[in-house]
């Protein structure tokens, strides 16, 4: 489990707040990696109750997505379009949000302590890049709020994506 910082407010309202600081240390990077590695660094310390936060790269040669930056245990490296909650996210383009992993076919359990988890999509310049990928060990963890609010984080790191290289 991580340390996480708390926010006051509503949980929308620290949805907000951290959309606000993803701006702030993404502005005037270029890196992708920077990006990446930034991103899963401030979503670590401000989710309660996960035990893994990353992203997965989109490798159009290879067809499947490669493990890029994290938090959390040792991850798999790669995983094939369509198999898992990540593969399933990156060939349908739309988020999971998975009350029980071992509920969800051909789950992928890279961390035996996982439970639940939400994975959303992600796109540079129109096209598929790759999944925000959260796993936590509690069950239903992710709700409604949840994913609006990652939804705007991840739409602000698309937007960041755009120019960088």
């Amino acid at each position: 489990m991580f340390q996480t910082i708390p926010y006051e407010g509503t949980k929308e309202e620290q949805y907000e707040t951290l959309v606000r600081q993803l701006d702030a240390l993404l502005e005037g990077e270029t890196d992708t990696i920077a990006h990446l590695a930034n991103a899963s660094a401030l979503l670590g310390q401000f989710l309660p109750s996960i035990n893994w936060v990353g992203f997965y790269r989109w490798d159009t040669s290879s067809n499947e997505l490669i493990l890029g930056p994290f938090q959390g245990l040792p991850a798999c490296v790669r995983i094939p379009k369509g198999r898992g909650v990540c593969g399933t996210v990156i060939e349908t383009m739309t988020t999971e949000r998975v009350q029980d992993v071992h509920a969800f076919p051909g789950h992928i359990a890279c961390d035996a302590a996982s439970r639940s988890e939400i994975v959303l999509p992600i796109r540079k310049n129109g096209k598929p890049f790759g999944v925000l990928d959260i796993d936590s060990p509690v069950l239903d963890r992710f709700d409604a709020v949840d994913e609006r609010g990652l939804t705007a984080f991840v739409t602000r790191l698309e937007h960041h994506l755009q120019s960088s290289n």
